[in-house]
């Protein structure tokens, strides 16, 4: 385990160092890794660092809201980039080239707000699982193997890249963070785009977005798991009423995991998996069938792309 005191004077220091007294701007996302990067980076260069989220219109319900309202006390810059990203993604169905489009798409916008205020430094909460992952074959995190090559900024500062998610976890409870901070489910930098098979479009996000709420309000309180949430893996035929419906299909997943490098699927009661099915096929008409996945990682990922 991380020695959090050393870290957090270590992690300072570094942040000091690297930005040179230079403006710095960071991809605040919400989560435990962004968050406490922005606390370290808070306390090492202050007015120094520009904060920005950035709303990709691939977010779950309600994020960008409870965002602000999370980071009331930063100048957070909250930028609406949804069309942007759905534009950029239009046609794309192979997984590893969604996930390069949006970093790439990421790195341009964070690239343009910097320019703006003149910073030459950009602060991500990369850790030491999305470097294994990216740079092992399993999948280009969008921070990591999504990176685009001709990044326009002097130079990346990531300080937890050394840590894995339960070590910055400990150093959120030492940096007296939130609990809600501390302990928010993991949420993929490419949103729900990693969870929509196929071409991303709108509607198909619009969809996701309203079986991922449910989900996550059945089993978020009664489990506690690491993660769980819903994705939408292709179409199916189903029957509402007296009527065939050809609709999508909407796997639900929920794991139990330490670090994300291995996981076990949550064994549901009947009656949960029941009542969730029931609410997505009845509260979103454009569903047919529910399905849940109770594959371990591995073979699995968490993430279905």
């Amino acid at each position: 385990m991380v020695n959090t005191e050393k870290f957090i004077a270590k992690a300072i220091e570094e942040i000091k160092e690297k930005s040179n007294g230079k403006k710095v701007v960071m991809a605040l996302s919400g989560g435990v890794d962004s968050s406490v990067c922005a606390e370290l980076a808070k306390r090492a260069i202050d007015d120094n660092l520009k904060p920005i989220y950035v709303d990709t219109g691939l977010m779950r319900k309600g994020e960008t809201e409870r965002i602000k309202e999370l980071f009331s006390d930063l100048e957070l810059d909250v930028i609406d980039a949804g069309e942007e990203f759905f534009e950029a993604l239009k046609g794309v169905v192979d997984p590893e080239e969604k996930r390069k489009v949006i970093g790439e798409k990421f790195i341009r916008i964070f690239e343009r707000e910097a320019k703006k205020t003149g910073a030459e430094y950009l602060l991500q909460g990369t850790i030491y699982p999305d470097i294994i992952e990216s740079e092992g074959g399993i999948k280009s995190h969008h921070n990591v193997g999504g990176l685009p090559y001709d990044i326009k900024f002097e130079g990346l500062i990531e300080p937890l890249i050394d840590l894995y998610k339960d070590e910055v976890r400990d150093v959120a409870g030492a940096l007296e963070m939130p609990v809600e901070i501390q302990h928010r489910m993991p949420f993929p930098g490419p949103g729900l785009a990693v969870r929509c098979l196929g071409e991303v479009t709108p509607d198909k996000i619009a969809v996701i977005r309203e079986a991922n709420a449910i989900a996550e309000e059945e089993l978020v309180e009664k489990f506690q798991p690491w993660q769980c949430f819903a994705a939408l893996i292709g179409l199916g035929t189903g029957v509402k009423g007296d009527v065939r419906l050809h609709g999508w299909i909407i796997a639900v997943r929920a794991v139990y995991s330490r670090d994300a490098m291995t996981a076990e699927p949550v064994e549901i009661p009947w009656e949960t998996m029941h009542k969730i099915a029931s609410r997505i096929t009845s509260e979103i008409p454009e569903v047919a069938r529910v399905v849940y996945d109770i594959t371990p990682k591995p073979p699995a990922t968490i993430e279905y792309e």
